[in-house]
């Protein structure tokens, strides 16, 4: 089909390199494609509009002055978009959204559909505004389809609208299975002993610090290493002991040879409603580049992971430790054996060529009279459903 992309989204570009980013690069390759992000505010600054392209996809950001309302700032960020939207010509677009914020300022257009692809339930987020589930359930009502990031969120969604289909981040298993090669040790690792136990992501109010406070304090001779950007948490909250380093953010592309030089890759995220629905993209990487994992129980962690025996799943400092200690001295032959089977069929290709044909079967739909798109299932997929088999 003939259309381009125009994807609003909450979550910057050059943050990390995750659902949204593996997505889009991947329309952008057959059509034009448009990453609408919030606004930046600054004061005494003439609002204009940045852009600039990256992998194909064409990135827009609003920069407006301090000081104005939410009207105001509908306002000019949809004068904006619309400028952006006649310069390059698109007129045939989806409209793929991944928060229901922007959604009061969007009224009027006319896209082909309207994808709302949901990662999160962010109204369980730190800060989040008191509207945002107002404006997620208009959301649901005006959109066409709706996938999830997660089986969780597919079994809390899918009775809001009729055209619900599950989609978990998948993984581009050539690109971390370099980890399994011999890389170059990055500079900020060399100094630190081994064995290492490594996370990387965004470090918010999902991370468990207790948790790794304590690890660290129980096991002194492991060295903890968190690589990613800090998010609604202040610097001088983080934990400080001489075998916990926080790296800070580093490419998509650096995050191979990082993991290489890890023995074990960790997930301790909190247990609480900010975790309640996540589906850690990095899961199913962390075992492409062949780690052993150790995690809390998060619900879809567990939920394939866990319950095949590809994933140490620990809650509590203790149990933790003693997780942590069996995947440092286990044999993971076998271990590797399932996780690479698990991860097979998993790929962003299939995901996104399996996530367009749901979108195109809805276009067409909505073009017939009579036309209603299809239903999915009321419960859980099964993994090669998951993974856009």
């Amino acid at each position: 089909m003939n259309y381009d992309l125009v994807c609003v989204s909450h979550l910057r570009w050059d943050l990390v390199f995750q659902r949204p980013q593996h997505l889009m690069t991947r329309a952008a390759k057959g059509r034009k494609v448009i990453y609408w992000e919030e606004p930046v505010f600054a004061e005494d600054l003439p609002p204009h509009l940045e852009t600039r392209r990256d992998s194909g996809v064409l990135v827009a950001t609003p920069h407006l002055p301090t000081g104005l309302d939410e009207v105001q700032v509908g306002r000019m960020c949809r004068q904006m978009l619309d400028g952006l939207l006649a310069d390059q010509a698109v007129e045939r677009f989806v409209l793929w959204m991944y928060s229901p914020m922007p959604l009061y300022y969007l009224g009027g257009l006319k896209p082909q559909a309207v994808v709302y692809d949901c990662m999160d339930e962010l109204a369980n987020f730190r800060f989040a505004p008191p509207i945002l589930r107002q404006r997620e359930k208009q959301l649901f009502e005006r959109a066409d389809i709706v996938f999830t990031g997660g089986v969780s969120l597919y079994e809390a969604k899918c009775a809001q609208n009729p055209n619900v289909h599950c989609f978990p981040s998948s993984v581009e298993v050539e690109h971390f299975a370099k980890a399994r090669r011999l890389l170059p040790e990055p500079h900020d690792l060399q100094q630190l002993r081994h064995p290492r136990a490594g996370f990387y992501g965004v470090i918010d109010e999902r991370m468990d610090l207790e948790l790794l406070d304590s690890c660290a304090e129980r096991m002194p001779e492991v060295e903890f290493v968190l690589v990613g950007p800090l998010a609604k948490i202040d610097p001088s909250d983080l934990p400080e002991r001489p075998n916990l380093h926080f790296l800070g953010r580093k490419t998509y592309a650096e995050l191979p040879a990082y993991l290489a030089h890890w023995d074990v890759a960790l997930l301790p995220f909190t247990l609480n409603e900010s975790t309640r629905f996540i589906s850690p993209t990095k899961t199913p990487e962390y075992l492409a580049a062949g780690k052993p994992v150790v995690s809390t129980s998060i619900k879809d962690v567990v939920r394939p992971y866990g319950e095949a025996g590809v994933v140490y799943i620990a809650n509590g400092p203790d149990a933790f430790c003693r997780a942590l200690r069996k995947a440092l001295s286990n044999d993971q032959q076998a271990r590797q054996v399932r996780a690479d089977a698990l991860i097979s069929g998993m790929s962003w290709d299939n995901t996104w060529q399996a996530m367009q044909r749901q979108l195109e079967r809805t276009i067409a739909n909505k073009q017939t009279p009579t036309g209603t798109a299809p239903r999915e299932a009321q419960h859980a997929p099964s993994l090669g459903k998951l993974s856009g088999k």
